[in-house]
Parts: structure tokens; C-alpha cells; sequence
């Protein structure tokens, strides 16, 4: 899957980048919990997510590019998952339930959204009160590859948002050179 700048943002990149089993881990994402994937792209968290809550547990998945929603789609048809439900559609009209989520997750995408804080207070409206929303996202530093570093959230610029969307940030944390997570409560 190609992201800002045409680099590859494949298994590999990923995986030299940051851990995303502990990221989901530390989310304390387990069996039979309800997942959603906000900015999907072609389902690495999805796939990741779907097979950490099992057949008990449901993920729900949404991206704007009806290509990568596709790619997705193939994946789960030929690992045969039944677990996953996934929609081309645009964040800021998404909301798959009311307070029946126990993770809403985006990963490296809140830059993208046209209105970040409606997204967002899709995302409290979606989880449970024991829920938990996980952003991982880019640093604002200036490196080759990622989104131009004039669309990036700061830690502080991120955490603002969310906490203006009515949650409650418990973490920020650093997850290898170019990354950060914050995970927030309703």
C-alpha cells in the first residue's frame, strides 16, 4: 500500500518501525472484544486485531479508498476470516454502533480526516465507558518518508483534539524513531 510521498507501507516497513502486536497488547485488545479500525487502508490492524479477539470478537473496519477496502476484502476471503466487517466510507459519517466498542484504533491516518474532531467524537460515541481509543501516529519531525511534516499532529496537538472531543488521555508514549501512541478513555 503506497502512503504520503509513494513509499511502500507494507508487512516489512511496518514491522521495522514499531511492534504492532504490543501496540494492540497494551491497547489490551483480547478475545471476544469488539475492534474498530478508523483509516484502514488494506487492513494490516484489521487482519492483526481480527485474529487477537477470535470468532467471539467482531472487528469493524472503514476506509475512503475503495481500493485498499478491496485489498482487504481479499485478504479476509482467503484467510477465511468471518469476523470482520469492512465498508468504504468517510470517517466523519461512520459510526458502525453506539458504545459497543472496546477499542476504536487509527493508525497513522487523523491527519487525514477533513474534520479530525468529528472523528473523533465518532469514536467516543462507538466505545464502550471501559473502552479505549489508541492513535498512533506519526512525530512532527522532518524525515523522507511520511506525510509533509505541515499536516502532522504534534503529541501536544493530537492530545489537545482528543481531549477536546470529551475523552480522557491516560498515555502518550513513543513506539520506535518515527512514531508515538496516544490511548485515551471516554
Amino acid at each position: 500500500m503506497a502512503c504520503h510521498g509513494g513509499f511502500s507501507l507494507d508487512e516489512a516497513v511496518r514491522r521495522s518501525w514499531y511492534n504492532p502486536e504490543e501496540i494492540l497488547k497494551q491497547a489490551g485488545l483480547q478475545q471476544g472484544m469488539v475492534f474498530v479500525d478508523v483509516g484502514c487502508g488494506d487492513g494490516f490492524f484489521t487482519i492483526l486485531a481480527a485474529s487477537i479477539v477470535g470468532e467471539k470478537g467482531k472487528v469493524y473496519a472503514v476506509d475512503s479508498d475503495a481500493a485498499a477496502v478491496d485489498k482487504l476484502k481479499r485478504k479476509v476471503a482467503e484467510q477465511k476470516l468471518r469476523n470482520i466487517h469492512s465498508e468504504v466510507g468517510v470517517a466523519e459519517h461512520t459510526l458502525f454502533c453506539e458504545h459497543c466498542a472496546d477499542v476504536v484504533f487509527y493508525s497513522m491516518v487523523l491527519h487525514d480526516f477533513s474534520d479530525p474532531a468529528k472523528v473523533l467524537q465518532n469514536a467516543k460515541s462507538m466505545l464502550k465507558p471501559s473502552g479505549l481509543l489508541v492513535n498512533l501516529d506519526w512525530k512532527k519531525l522532518q524525515m523522507p518518508f511520511g506525510p509533509p511534516l505541515q499536516i502532522r499532529f504534534s503529541e501536544q496537538q493530537a492530545e489537545a483534539l482528543i481531549t477536546q472531543a470529551g475523552l480522557t488521555v491516560k498515555n502518550l508514549k513513543d513506539v520506535g524513531p518515527y512514531h508515538y501512541v496516544i490511548q485515551a478513555k471516554p
